[in-house]
């Protein structure tokens, strides 16, 4: 398996573009994380079944968090990705997240050429208050069962907000 931060770039960011390496679909319980020194996944735990993701969950490869992980990306799509694949994402917001006291950002993106919506998805308002609801009830309380209050939504930002993070992560990534 590839290293995904050498031979994959964060993408396009300028033309908001960034590329996805999906590392648990839609639906999963299953914490599967991106194990950089052996370029693999692994599967971390198993979360309770009642807190399965409500969307896919991977990273942007060749940037850092605040938290020292690459930065999250939380691509809506109508199905589940599976783990491993990565696509050419527009990015339309962010989710500005804390875990346990650190910032953990999920970038919100869309596939690039999504031909069933007819590329509908350009804000986070194209995916309705209910769907940003949702995302902030799951990542609000997904820990509860293990450390409750570990977790807190900080906010939605739009894509300039979203543009800010990424370069900043991959300014943080570059220095490392």
């Amino acid at each position: 398996m590839p290293d995904y931060n050498k031979v994959l770039s964060p993408g396009d960011i300028e033309n908001g573009k960034l590329n996805a390496v999906i590392e648990i679909p839609e639906g999963s319980h299953l914490k599967i994380e991106y194990d950089r020194k052996a370029a693999a996944f692994m599967v971390d735990r198993v979360e309770p079944s009642i807190y399965p993701k409500p969307i896919n969950y991977g990273f942007i490869p060749a940037t850092k968090d605040e938290d020292g992980d690459e930065l999250d990306v939380l691509v809506v799509a109508s199905e589940p990705i599976p783990t491993g694949v990565w696509l050419e994402c527009k990015y339309v917001g962010v989710l500005k997240f804390e875990d346990d006291g650190e910032g953990d950002h999920k970038i919100v993106a869309v596939p690039a050429d999504d031909r069933d919506s007819g590329d509908s998805v350009n804000s986070l308002d194209d995916l309705g208050s209910r769907w940003q609801q949702k995302v902030e009830q799951h990542f609000s309380h997904y820990k509860d069962l293990k450390k409750p209050g570990s977790t807190k939504v900080l906010g939605w930002g739009d894509q300039a907000a979203a543009k800010q993070v990424i370069l900043e992560s991959i300014k943080r990534y570059e220095q490392s």
